[in-house]
């Protein structure tokens, strides 16, 4: 998340949906939200053609971790994964970029959306003064390390995705081009009352959670394996797989089984230690390899 962005995200959260919406209350909105949650054939698309046995692995935040990122897919594979999904941030902070892109556009086929590490890397024009001095130096050395071919694909990504039942976001439905941060109620619900699908997956923070849209507006819960029952809208971080935020240094993805209704949290050790080595040896900040072994 940007420094400026993360600050500012309850303000634009809330200008955002006045201006859009300037005659509609809080309470309108949230009714609004469930109602098309509820809509005929979108609760139950898991049941078009093709669906069936469908288990998706959806990956985020995978920041140019390679051995974060073979933990995961070796384990996706283990588990029963049949398809793959990212929600954007593949470089970025860790030194392996070009072997993430290869492994999530060539081997997995992931479908994508673009986070603002992609979109930084790819745009060399772009202002980074929003970004944490770390992460504008991961940022150019990055640009110097990939292809023409590379950049391309990642400033061809979408910032929003519809997959099947559900769909992708890097940071905020509302705003998807502003890299706002989701991490309390008002923020997501920002984004709920842009979510015309069950599910939406995110990224961004680096945490994993879930929020659920209620008749008392946008409601926290923690990141545990659940069934759903079809209707409530839910948006879902999925944490990060290559640089974990939430004190636990393991690289986090979720499972997602459309037959059997059914979400799981994952987590993964995979060898910090090498990830750390690789950090050292670019010449990439010393505390991008720290706080590996942190989880922070």
């Amino acid at each position: 998340m940007t420094g400026r962005a993360a600050h500012a995200a309850d303000q634009i959260a809330l200008e955002r949906r006045a201006k859009t919406f300037p005659d509609v209350s809080r309470r309108d909105f949230v009714k609004i939200g469930a109602a098309a949650a509820a809509l005929p054939g979108i609760p139950g698309e898991q049941k078009a053609a093709g669906a069936a046995g469908r288990v998706y692995a959806i990956l985020g935040d995978i920041h140019a971790n390679i051995e974060a990122l073979r933990a995961v897919s070796d384990d996706a594979r283990a588990q029963g994964a049949t398809h793959y999904v990212c929600v954007g941030d593949v470089v970025g902070y860790n030194a392996a970029p070009a072997e993430c892109i290869r492994v999530v556009r060539d081997e997995l086929k992931c479908q994508v959306v673009r986070g603002d590490h992609d979109h930084y890397v790819s745009h060399p024009d772009g202002n980074l003064a929003d970004l944490y001095p770390d992460a504008a130096r991961a940022v150019e050395w990055t640009r110097k390390q990939l292809a023409d071919e590379d950049a391309r694909w990642l400033r061809d990504l979408p910032l929003t995705k519809r997959v099947m039942n559900f769909m992708l976001v890097h940071a905020t439905l509302d705003m998807p081009d502003r890299w706002g941060g989701v991490s309390n109620d008002l923020q997501a619900e920002a984004s709920l009352i842009c979510q015309y699908m069950q599910f939406c997956f995110y990224g961004h923070t680096h945490v994993p959670i879930v929020y659920a849209n209620t008749f008392g507006g946008a409601v926290r819960r923690e990141p545990r394996d659940f069934t759903y029952e079809f209707g409530q809208k839910l948006f879902i971080n999925v944490g990060s797989v290559g640089q974990p935020r939430d004190g636990d240094p393991r690289a986090s993805y979720v499972l997602f089984d459309l037959a059997a209704r059914r979400i799981r949290f994952r987590r993964l050790a995979y060898n910090v230690a090498a990830a750390q080595a690789r950090i050292r040896a670019a010449g990439l900040p010393e505390r991008c390899a720290k706080r590996l072994e942190l989880g922070r």
